[in-house]
């Protein structure tokens, strides 16, 4: 399908995109591969899929400190980094609080706010929100603990909030359970929907959240290789594949989208090549296609490319690698 001739069916009043999958990996890529950041001397970066880009155009990132499923546990390195846009560290804090960074929002007051997925210790399993000099300001979820209930978590993927304070948070990394969960700007629990399954708005990891100029939501449904769009009551709008398999998802101020693939392979998303998909959530159209070069990892299992996605206002891409624990700035 010509990529410039985008047509939609709707069923049920849900809009699916048509042909989804006849040009999944044919844009042009015209962005370049740029040396960034600068880290301290000695210091690693863990794997990485918490990324977001603040409203000064700094870019923050929440890195995992070590590898292993216990990540930060037992660290007492700092997760928590604010670059500026020459890859400069301005800020490095959040020692001992964190088992498992997974997803990061930076709201119009520069507030941090990172998702922790796993637990132990008496910590993770919950959304922390910091001021910009590191502060704690909010605790969604109860520390270490995963359950189901209207103040825990099992396994918190990704957290938006709207121009109201309205938080959003994608509960369900750990497969057992999938969920979008709503709380008002003090942390006061709203509302939730969604459930395990394929069907639509169901899901099956929701791994990815962003929010357009319009308030809607976007849900990256990783494991059904779709993005499906909300209104902030739950109420499900649209359903796209043919953004890839997506396990970061950012939207910046003039409504374009970036989604960041590092699943896709023959047998989870036959058509689909990991990489970053770049498009416009006014049109549906996918415009560009940063590819992941290397073929071998992108054919075998697991999450190899880039999983956590922002852009800054000069339009750079930032893109955050868990197995490669790599940082990335793809220059335009």
């Amino acid at each position: 399908m010509d990529p410039n001739a985008l047509q939609f069916r709707t069923i049920d009043n849900v809009k699916y995109v048509e042909g989804e999958t006849a040009w999944p990996n044919t844009q042009p890529n015209p962005y370049k591969d740029s040396a960034w950041p600068q880290l301290p001397a000695g210091r690693k970066l863990g794997g990485i899929s918490a990324i977001a880009a603040a409203p000064n155009g700094h870019i923050w990132v929440a890195d995992r400190c070590t590898t292993g499923a216990g990540a930060c546990t037992d660290s007492d390195l700092n997760p928590i980094w604010e670059f500026d846009a020459d890859g400069k560290v301005i800020k490095n804090f959040g020692a001992g609080l964190f088992v498992y960074p997974h997803g990061m929002w930076v709201d119009k007051d520069g507030n941090v706010w990172v998702t922790d997925a796993r637990g132990g210790k008496d910590k993770g399993q919950q959304v922390i929100k910091f001021s910009p000099e590191g502060k704690v300001l909010l605790r969604l979820g109860k520390a270490g603990a995963a359950g189901l209930a209207k103040d825990t978590f099992n396994g918190p993927c990704a957290v938006v909030t709207a121009p109201n304070g309205d938080i959003f948070v994608g509960d369900g990394h750990e497969n057992a359970y999938s969920r979008i969960m709503k709380f008002d700007k003090d942390g006061k629990y709203l509302m939730e929907w969604g459930k395990k399954g394929t069907g639509p708005g169901e899901f099956d990891t929701p791994h990815a959240l962003a929010i357009d100029s319009q308030g809607r939501i976007f849900v990256g449904d990783r494991a059904n290789s779709r993005i499906q769009i909300f209104t902030q009551d739950g109420k499900l709008l649209e359903v796209w594949r043919h953004f890839g398999r997506p396990s970061g998802l950012y939207i910046d101020a003039n409504d374009v989208l970036y989604s960041a693939d590092s699943e896709s392979n023959p047998p989870r998303n036959p058509g689909f090549k990991r990489g970053i998909r770049i498009g416009s959530v006014k049109t549906g159209k996918v415009t560009a296609f940063i590819p992941y070069t290397n073929q071998q990892q992108m054919d075998a299992g697991g999450t190899h490319g880039v999983e956590g996605v922002a852009a800054d206002p000069a339009g750079n891409v930032y893109g955050g690698e868990v197995s490669e624990m790599d940082l990335k700035k793809y220059a335009k």
